[in-house]
Formats: structure tokens, C-alpha cells, sequence
């Protein structure tokens, strides 16, 4: 595997928690720290400190140092790679149900050979039927 497609990894496993997708989604409005992080969560606060490792580690979020704050920052950046590989299988997956519209539409339609449906049968006559 390259580098790349470690980080990428590593990124839809962060964002496969709810709980990290949670956190991404507050910091997508704004720093924050661990307490404001963690107000919304029934987890302890060494809890949701695993969480921001994790998102930490794949380039998610990175943390600064202000005073004796330490806010956590979305780096949007790193959702990047993902949006392009999802970008990319979304066009592929496309282009393959366009394919089987055509060859399902292609299929349904008459073709110059085919005498299509064979005309219902009409019951005979009244007066040309036998009693037995």
C-alpha cells in the first residue's frame, strides 16, 4: 500500500465512529476545546481525548496551545483525498449504470427480426362450434 492510501484508510476509519463524525461536524463550525467537544457526549473526558487522538493521527483535527487552552481545529485539508476517491467511484458507478440503462433498453426494444407478440387467439364462431 502507499502512503496515500494509508491515509485514506486511516481517514473512513476515523469518520466510521459516529462519535468522530460528531466531532467533525462541531469543529466544521469553529475551533473548540476538549470540554466544548465533549459537552454533547455521555463519555468521559479521556474518553473523548481517544477519540481526538485518532482524528489527530489521520490529519483530521490538530490541536494548538493558547494559554493553558488547547482548541481543537478541523483541518479541512485532509477531507480532501477522500472527497476526490469518492468523487471518482461515484463518476465510475455512473457510468456503469448508464452502460446497463442502455443494454437494458436495448434489450426491451423490438428488434427487425422479431414478429414481436403473437396475436391473441379468437374464439370460434357460434355457429362453427361442435357440441360433443
Amino acid at each position: 500500500m502507499t502512503v496515500a492510501q494509508d491515509q485514506l484508510d486511516a481517514t473512513f476509519t476515523a469518520l466510521a465512529d459516529p462519535t468522530r463524525r460528531a466531532i467533525v461536524a462541531r469543529l466544521a463550525q469553529g475551533d473548540a476545546t476538549v470540554n466544548e467537544l465533549a459537552a454533547p457526549f455521555d463519555l468521559t473526558l479521556p474518553g473523548i481525548s481517544k477519540h481526538l487522538k485518532v482524528l489527530e493521527r489521520c490529519g483530521l483535527i490538530s490541536r494548538t496551545r493558547r494559554a493553558q487552552f488547547r482548541p481543537c481545529h478541523l483541518e479541512a485539508g485532509a477531507l480532501d483525498s477522500a472527497a476526490a476517491w469518492i468523487k471518482e467511484h461515484r463518476r465510475i458507478w455512473a457510468e456503469r449504470f448508464d452502460q446497463l440503462d442502455a443494454h437494458l433498453r436495448e434489450i426491451q426494444r423490438p428488434s427487425d427480426h422479431d414478429p414481436g407478440p403473437a396475436p391473441p387467439a379468437r374464439p370460434a364462431p357460434a355457429n362453427e362450434r361442435r357440441d360433443r
